[in-house]
């Protein structure tokens, strides 16, 4: 006698509101997860960084350097150090537990919107206004870059890193990927300004969303396109996306006040989760699980796959 496969079961979406987070930091224009989940940085326009337990809601640091306001922050692999840029043009690496600034980098000609470690977390990758990337080794004491990738025609807006390689979004409407170990740069045109690229989980495919309030699906080595999602509203502001833990959902923010969840393969509007009456400028996907940051009106919300009465305990450890 044969049982029946057991059916799948379908994946949590994070729409649970449990917690706010009142940063107290002006806007909040970025909320990062630590590479764990376990922490977050929030990056505030009144020049401050913080960090956070998001699971506790209580506040761990702040750390105090950037002439301006903080655009956005990653932390290392081993979360014993943040990097972070501001529109003062640097890029600073901070020590996490003493709080103080370890390096500031300087190189940029303008506003440095986008920053993010490699692997090992030994060089820092910064993306400028100036339309230019700049690599900076965190280990040396010198003070210029070791690598400057300047052929955007417009400013950089997104970076991600990935073992080797570096993936950038520019104004310019082109996603370039450049692969380290080949030494070859692939660029797609997508035509509109790009506001946000990421890799999928298993580094497969490519997202980018861009200011005609679509986002797109890429094969990493074809550049085939393999999806497009619409029905959120971003047309003025760089806004966040990423895939969920699992690559079963596109998420994005959006000006609306709300954080959209489409269905992966077929591209369906899943979840249009109400956040706030402004825009919701960032989000963070947590790394394992089905939990999910947003930032708006100056806070950060903590959001979950359970009702906020089933999770004790399911916090950070």
């Amino acid at each position: 006698m044969s049982f029946p496969a057991p059916k799948l079961k379908s994946p949590e979406l994070p729409q649970h509101l449990h917690r706010r987070l009142a940063c107290n930091q002006g806007a909040v224009r970025a909320v990062r997860f630590n590479a764990d989940g376990h922490y977050c940085m929030t990056c505030g326009s009144d020049k401050s960084l913080k960090l956070w337990n998001p699971h506790k809601g209580t506040m761990l640091k702040t750390y105090s350097g950037h002439g301006y306001e903080v655009l956005d922050a990653a932390g290392s692999c081993d979360n014993s150090q943040i990097c972070s840029c501001s529109s003062d043009k640097t890029v600073i690496l901070w020590d996490v537990a003493q709080g103080q600034v370890v390096r500031k980098f300087r190189g940029h000609a303008g506003k440095v919107n986008c920053v993010d470690f490699n692997e090992e977390s030994t060089v820092v990758v910064s993306g400028s206004i100036d339309s230019s990337i700049r690599c900076w080794d965190c280990r040396s004491r010198r003070p210029e870059a070791i690598q400057i990738l300047d052929e955007a025609k417009d400013g950089i807006s997104s970076i991600k890193v990935s073992d080797h390689e570096i993936l950038a979004g520019s104004v310019d409407g082109s996603l370039r990927r450049y692969d380290l170990r080949a030494g070859e740069l692939c660029a797609d045109y997508v035509g509109s300004p790009i506001t946000c690229v990421s890799f999928s989980r298993d580094s497969q495919c490519l997202l980018a969303s861009s200011l005609d309030s679509c986002l797109r699906l890429l094969d990493k080595d074809t550049g085939e396109l393999l999806g497009e999602y619409s029905g959120h509203k971003n047309t003025s502001y760089k806004l966040d996306s990423c895939l969920s833990e699992k690559d079963t959902h596109v998420v994005s923010c959006s000006e609306d006040g709300t954080v959209c969840f489409w269905d992966l393969v077929e591209g369906s509007l899943a979840l249009q989760l109400p956040v706030s009456k402004g825009v919701v400028q960032s989000l963070s996907y947590h790394p394992t699980e089905p939990c999910l940051l947003t930032a708006s009106e100056g806070e950060v919300q903590v959001w979950r796959g359970e009702p906020p009465g089933d999770d004790a305990g399911s916090g950070s450890q």
